[in-house]
């Protein structure tokens, strides 16, 4: 869907989108920049646009949730399944907030599957 078609001013967008990437940025840094990046950005736009404060909830709960299935998934290391599931953990921290950036650019409302919402 066209941005221009939802309604979604570019600038809403473009904020939205920077909400979903930044966590990739934040993977890349210091450990828990994949967290912090996204809270960032959301607190400081989300009163500019609905679109931003609806998509940075979304990037922020999606990043808590990954973080606790991370820290579940280095426990069960001790019973080795804790290997795999920190692989697919990882994996999901990269594609899912790849294809949310492109959904919320377009102007989609973009929902990650299996997060849980902690902020409302």
């Amino acid at each position: 869907m066209n941005g221009e078609l939802s309604g979604i001013p570019r600038e809403a967008r473009k904020w939205a989108m920077i909400c979903h990437i930044v966590a990739l940025v934040g993977l890349i840094g210091n450990g828990i920049g994949f967290l912090v990046a996204p809270l960032i950005v959301w607190l400081i736009k989300k009163e500019d646009h609905p679109f931003i404060d609806e998509q940075g909830k979304e990037a922020v709960n999606f990043q808590i949730t990954m973080f606790i299935a991370g820290f579940v998934s280095v426990i069960l290391i001790l019973v080795l399944i804790g290997i795999f599931l920190l692989f697919l953990v990882l994996l999901a921290m990269i594609i899912f907030p790849i294809i949310a950036a492109v959904k919320a650019n377009d102007g989609e409302h973009y929902r990650y599957p299996f997060a849980l919402r902690f902020i409302k």
